[in-house]
């Protein structure tokens, strides 16, 4: 695929992880991500690999886990009930050190909820989700081309530090179609001598998240937080668009830091000098980038559809340097930008 394409962000999704050398697929059907399974069942075999339509979200996770272990690429979609579901699984395959790709095309909750998009789902990726002490690295797209894009980058950040990592997305990216480009790249070759790939003379493999041996569990998970600090030092992807001498900032991912982009351009052309800080990972979070925003920032305004959850690791960030402000949608809401500059410019004037 070389020239652009119309395609939905879900069916992006789903060619990228072809293209990024996904052996098996698993999954079940939920709105509204259901055009990834539909396109793998049709594309997977093509290319002689393997895709199951699993009896339940419990059973696609666990065959990720078996997939991932044997030492291949793989990878499960579903939106945000479904993910509940399978978080047991993601803290075994966290313990195990494996890795795989998660997508969560987010829809509105709690419960069964709509089949909107939302972000109410960034405390359950961001803080773990399941049982036990860790972290997934968690992406989060805001365009068709980054559905595309991104979903390279999570295979070889799953393999490069052998965990999960999840693509965090909203319904309204996975349904909305752009042009993007999908091009088939250079896997990044690493060595999974840890696989369960037959011993063949050499001494087997064991792949287990079970420590009974005195001190034996605490071992492993200092040894996993070792890698999580290493994560943090070495990952941390954002973007920043006219921070340098904005007074007010925003701090947005996926559709709305869509919506934040054009609110920008309307405040400056009616000389209010705001930005935005992107968080593209949102764990590693990129806590020193709005730190360092904090030092010239008046305020910060963080934009989420949900009750407020990201806003938390704002606060953290700024470490009281700024006042930082909260507006949400909840239940597929979408951010009104004409509400986001009233408020704006309601908070710029009471700062004066």
């Amino acid at each position: 695929m070389k020239n652009k394409i119309l395609i939905s962000g879900n069916e992006a999704l789903a060619e990228a992880a072809i293209q990024a050398g996904c052996k098996a697929y698993f999954g079940y059907p939920i709105t509204p991500q259901n055009e990834i399974p539909e396109y793998m069942s049709r594309r997977m075999p093509e290319e002689g690999r393997v895709f199951i339509q699993a009896e339940s979200e419990l059973a696609a996770i666990n065959m990720v886990l078996g997939a991932s272990a044997s030492g291949v690429r793989t990878m499960t979609t579903s939106s945000s009930p479904g993910i509940s579901l399978m978080q047991e699984a993601v803290s075994y395959m966290a313990g195990d050190e494996l890795p795989c790709v998660i997508a969560n095309v987010a829809r509105g909750g709690p419960g069964l909820g709509n089949i909107a998009g939302a972000q109410g789902d960034y405390f359950q990726s961001v803080k773990g989700g399941g049982h036990g002490d860790y972290n997934l690295i968690v992406i989060a797209p805001a365009s068709v081309q980054e559905m595309a894009d991104l979903t390279f980058t999570a295979f070889d950040m799953a393999d490069k530090y052998r965990t999960p990592v999840i693509i965090l997305a909203d319904g309204y990216l996975g349904q909305m179609m752009e042009a993007a480009q999908i091009e088939k790249k250079a896997i990044q070759s690493i060595k999974k001598d840890w696989a369960l790939t037959g011993a063949k003379g050499r001494k087997p493999n064991i792949i287990n998240s079970m420590y009974l041996a005195d001190d034996a569990l605490e071992k492993h998970n200092q040894k996993l937080q070792e890698k999580f600090q290493k994560i943090k030092k070495e990952l941390c992807l954002v973007e920043e668009i006219s921070t340098t001498d904005a007074d007010i900032i925003f701090v947005a991912y996926g559709t709305s830091a869509r919506i934040c982009k054009s609110v920008i351009i309307n405040l400056r052309a009616n000389k209010i000098k705001a930005g935005l800080i992107r968080p593209i990972t949102l764990w590693p979070f990129p806590t020193e980038t709005i730190k360092q925003a904090a030092l010239h920032a008046g305020f910060f305004l963080t934009v989420e559809m949900s009750a407020g959850q990201m806003v938390e690791d704002v606060r953290l960030s700024v470490e009281g340097k700024a006042p930082v402000y909260f507006y949400g949608r909840m239940g597929g809401g979408v951010p009104e930008e004409e509400k986001i500059i009233e408020l704006v410019e309601k908070l710029h004037r009471e700062s004066k």
